[in-house]
C-alpha cells in the first residue's frame, strides 16, 4: 500500500509503499476512501520541516533547551547523535478521513466489514490507503453523506467542541475570527444553534463564502471593532471564537475588546496568547481554551485501550462529537461539499502540497484527497492477501563475513533510533535483515536508513524468515516475554531490552522454556540490554575490587515520568522498578559478583498523586555472598544533579562514579582518576559481547543472573506491598 511521507529533517514529501498495518484488538483496519488535507495544521507542520535546523530551532526555543539540558549530562557528541536520529523520524501527514472497513479487532463491538466510516486522529487517519484507527475515533457515516464530506469528520469535530466551549444560547450574538475551514464550520454551527454570527478575515473570498454560509454580518480584520459593537448595539458580543492561525497577538486583543462584559472568548486556532490584562480583567471576560476534538484526545485509556467515558458524566466525547457533526451534514444543518476547492487522486496527492507552498497560484480552502483503490483492498482483507511484508533491497550487501549476525529487530521507537542501531553499525558485525514495527511510516524511514532488506509491519515475519539467525526486541514491555518465547521456539539467538518481562508468570514460563533447552543442548543465545554493567569505568571498576564482599550506593535522579506515559501502566510497562530500576540491580549485581537473596524496600509517601509513589523508592540488597547495595531511585530532584551516582567500599578501597564520566578510586593514600569526554553507558562494548556470544554460544550475562535480577525488582514491589524484607527466589 502507499502512504504519504515528509522527512521532519528535509522536509521532502513522497508517496512510498510501506506494509499494511496490523489490526490490533481495539480499532479496526480502514481502507481509505476520502481524506482532508488540513490547509492550516498541515501547512504548518510542512512549513516547519522544510526549515534550516536554525529555523527549526527558532521555532522550538522549548526543544533547543532540552537539547542544551542533554549536553551537560551525556556530552555533545552523545547528544547531537540522538538530535540529528531524532530529526530523521518522518512524519505521517492528515488527520481526518472516510472509508471502509476491511477488518475488525477483535474487542470491537458495533462495527463490520464493509461499514462505511470516519476517522479522526494524527497518527491514525492518515493520508495512506490502509489506517488502523482505534474504535473510540472511529464512527459509522450516515445515509446522505458522502465519503469526501465525512473526511471532514476531524475539523468538525474540532469546530464543534470550540462552539461548545463557548456555550452560546439561542439568539446570542458570536464573533468568530478566522474563516478558514475551521472557521466557516464555526459558522455554520452557529447558525445551526440559533445564534446570529459576525464573521472576521484578512480574504474578501472568505468573507464572501462565509456571508454566502449564513453568517449575519462579515467585516475585515480592521473593521472588527466598529463592526461588532454596531452587530451588538454597542452592549459586544457574548462571546468571540478565535479560529485563526497566525503568531500575532492580535486575535487575542481584539477578541477582548468586542467581548461584552462577563462575554467568553474561546480560543481553538494557533494564535499568540500573550492576554492583555486590562482588557480581560476590566470586563471578567471567560478565556476558554478548546482542547482539539473533545474529551478523549490524548487520553491513551480512550483513544488506545478504547476505554468510553460513561455516557452521563460526558455527554460530549470526541467520538460524540464526530457523531454529532455528520448528523448536521446529514439535516444539510451543515455543507462540507461548499468548502472544497481542490480534489486530487491519491496518486496525485503532491499536487495538494504544491497549493499549500504556493507552487501552485490558486486560492484554495478544503482539499480532498480521493483513494481509488478501497474496493481492491477490501476484496484482498477477505481473500487475507493483505501485503505486510516490502521488500527494500533484493541484492545481499557485498563485504559481509559468515560470522555476522543477521537479524530480525521487532521495534524502532527512539531509543532504537538514538541508541542501539547506531551502535550496531559502529561495533560491525551485524547485518540486518528484516525490521518490523508497528507502523509502515517508521519501518519505511528506519529499513531505508539502516539497510533492512525487508520491512514488515507482522512479527510472524520475523520468526518465520530463513536468513534471520537473531531477534533482537525493543518494543513496550508487555510484549517482551511472548516475543522472547516465539524466537527461541524458531530457534533464533534473542537480544530483549530490558526488561526481560513484567511479571511472575511470563518469567516463569520463559525460565521452564529456556532451561530445558539448555538441557537439551540446543539453547540459542538470550541476553537483556543491561548495559551498565559493560560500560568501560563499571568494568574498571570491578577489575579493581576483585571477588571480595562490598557495599554500593546508587543513587538515581531518574526524573519525572508522568501516570499517562506507557511505562507506568502496570499492565504494558509494569511500571519504573519493573521497567527501569532492574538496569542499576543488574549493574549491583555485577560489582558483587553475586545474585541478590533478600530486598527491602521503602518509599515516600506523598500527598502528590501526580506519579505513582514508587517512583520514589530506596532498596536495600542483600547478596550471596555477603555483600549489599542501597539503590536510592528518585524522581523528585533537581535536574542539575548527575543522573547517576555511585559509591562502592571494600576493603581499603572507596570508588565514586559519577555519571559514567569520571570515576575516582581512593586506595589508602593514593587517588586515581579516570575521566571520559563523553559519557559511556556500555553500549557498544555490550553489542561485541553480545556478538562475541552468540559466535561462541556463551551468553554474554549468566541466564541465572538475568532471572534473578528479574525476580529482584517483583521482590521490590512485594516489599513496599507488605512493609517487609522479601526473599527473592
Amino acid at each position: 500500500m502507499q502512504q504519504l511521507i515528509q522527512s521532519y529533517k528535509t522536509g521532502e514529501l513522497g508517496l512510498f509503499e510501506v506494509p499494511c498495518p496490523v489490526c490490533d484488538p481495539n480499532g479496526l483496519l480502514i481502507a481509505t476512501t476520502a481524506s482532508l488535507v488540513s490547509a492550516g495544521t498541515e501547512k504548518m507542520i510542512v512549513d516547519i520541516a522544510k526549515k534550516s535546523l536554525l529555523g527549526k530551532a527558532k521555532a522550538r526555543p522549548d526543544l533547543v533547551k532540552q537539547v542544551i539540558d542533554k549536553m551537560k549530562q551525556e556530552g555533545v557528541k552523545n547528544t547531537l547523535e540522538k538530535v540529528f536520529n531524532k530529526l530523521d523520524t518522518p512524519i505521517p501527514l492528515g488527520y481526518s478521513c472516510a472509508g471502509r472497513v476491511i477488518q475488525v479487532g477483535e474487542q470491537v463491538d458495533g462495527f463490520s466489514v464493509g461499514d462505511r466510516v470516519a476517522c479522526g486522529g494524527a497518527g491514525y487517519a492518515n493520508h495512506s490507503e490502509i489506517n488502523y484507527v482505534p474504535k473510540n475515533i472511529c464512527v459509522k457515516i450516515p445515509d446522505g453523506v458522502d465519503d469526501p464530506e465525512a473526511s471532514f469528520v476531524t475539523v468538525g469535530a474540532i469546530a464543534l467542541q470550540g462552539v461548545r466551549q463557548a456555550e452560546p444560547t439561542l439568539g446570542e450574538r458570536v464573533a468568530v475570527i478566522g474563516l478558514g475551514l475551521i472557521g466557516q464550520l464555526t459558522v455554520q454551527l452557529l447558525k445551526a444553534n440559533g445564534c446570529k454570527v459576525l464573521g472576521s478575515d484578512l480574504d474578501s473570498d472568505k468573507l464572501a463564502l462565509a456571508e454566502k454560509l449564513g453568517a449575519d454580518s462579515v467585516c475585515s480584520a480592521g473593521d472588527l471593532i466598529p463592526m461588532a459593537s454596531a452587530f451588538s448595539n454597542g452592549h459586544g458580543v457574548d462571546s468571540v471564537i478565535i479560529t485563526a492561525s497566525t503568531s500575532s497577538n492580535q486575535p487575542i486583543i481584539d477578541a477582548g475588546e468586542i467581548a461584552r462584559l462577563r462575554g467568553k472568548v474561546v480560543v481553538v486556532g494557533m494564535v499568540g496568547m500573550d492576554v492583555p490584562r486590562n482588557s480581560y480583567y476590566r470586563k471578567e471576560l471567560d478565556l476558554r481554551l478548546s482542547m482539539a476534538y473533545g474529551p478523549g484526545r490524548y487520553d491513551p485509556q480512550y483513544e488506545e485501550k478504547g476505554i468510553d467515558y460513561p455516557y452521563s458524566y460526558v455527554r460530549w466525547t470526541e467520538q460524540r462529537n464526530f457523531e454529532a457533526f455528520l448528523g448536521l451534514v446529514a439535516e444539510g444543518k451543515v455543507t462540507p461539499k461548499e468548502l472544497v476547492t481542490h480534489q486530487f487522486d491519491f496518486d496525485d496527492a503532491l499536487k495538494a502540497y504544491d497549493l499549500l507552498e504556493g507552487k501552485i497560484k490558486e486560492k484554495y480552502l478544503g482539499i480532498v484527497l480521493n483513494y481509488p483503490n478501497a474496493d481492491a483492498y477490501l476484496e484482498s482483507a477477505q481473500a487475507g492477501n493483505l501485503s505486510r511484508v516490502v521488500r527494500l533491497n533484493n541484492q545481499h550487501r557485498p563485504g559481509l563475513s559468515s560470522e555476522d549476525i543477521s537479524y530480525g529487530l521487532i521495534g524502532a521507537g527512539n531509543f532504537t533510533k538514538s541508541v542501539i542501531l547506531p551502535n550496531l553499525s559502529k561495533v560491525g558485525g551485524f547485518d540486518p535483515v528484516a525490521l518490523c514495527t508497528a507502523t509502515g511510516v517508521s519501518a519505511h524511514s528506519v529499513g531505508t536508513k539502516h539497510g533492512f532488506d525487508e520491512i514488515t509491519t507482522d512479527s510472524e515475519a520475523i520468526f518465520a524468515n530463513p536468513r534471520v539467525n537473531t531477534v533482537l526486541i525493543t518494543t513496550r514491555h508487555n510484549t517482551h516475554a511472548d516475543y522472547v518465547l516465539r524466537a527461541l521456539k524458531a530457534g533464533k539467538h534473542v537480544f530483549v531490552e530490558k526488561p526481560l518481562c513484567i511479571n511472575q508468570a511470563e518469567l516463569d514460563e520463559i525460565e521452564q522454556g529456556y532451561r530445558f533447552m539448555l538441557a537439551d543442548g540446543k539453547a540459542p543465545v538470550l541476553t537483556v540490554g543491561f548495559n551498565r554493567r559493560f560500560a568501560p569505568l563499571i568494568s574498571k571498576m570491578k577489575e579493581a575490587v576483585g571477588e571480595q564482599p562490598l557495599a554500593v550506593t546508587y543513587r538515581i535522579n531518574a526524573g519525572v515520568i508522568p501516570r499517562d506515559v506507557w511505562i507506568q501502566d502496570p499492565e504494558v510497562g509494569g511500571g519504573r522498578i519493573v521497567g527501569e530500576v532492574c538496569h542499576f540491580v543488574d549493574t549491583c549485581s555485577f560489582l558483587a559478583g553475586s545474585n541478590p537473596i533478600s530486598a527491602y524496600a521503602t518509599c515516600v509517601r506523598k500527598a502528590d498523586t501526580s506519579i505513582p509513589d514508587e517512583d520514589n523508592v530506596s532498596i536495600l540488597l542483600n547478596f550471596a555472598n555477603g555483600s549489599t547495595a542501597a539503590i536510592h531511585y528518585l524522581a523528585y530532584g533537581s535536574r542539575q544533579v548527575p543522573k547517576e551516582w555511585i559509591e562502592l567500599s571494600t576493603g581499603s578501597k572507596t570508588m565514586q562514579l559519577n555519571d559514567f564520566r569520571e570515576l575516582v578510586i581512593f586506595d589508602g593514600s593514593c587517588k586515581e582518576k579516570h575521566k571520559g569526554a563523553n559519557q559511556d553507558k556500555g553500549f557498544q562494548a555490550e553489542f561485541i559481547a553480545f556478538r562475541e556470544g552468540v559466535r561462541s554460544g556463551i551468553a554474554p550475562i549468566p541466564f541465572d543472573s538475568i532471572c534473578a535480577t528479574t525476580r529482584t525488582t517483583f521482590a521490590v514491589l512485594e516489599s513496599l506491598r507488605s512493609g517487609q524484607p522479601v526473599t527473592v527466589g
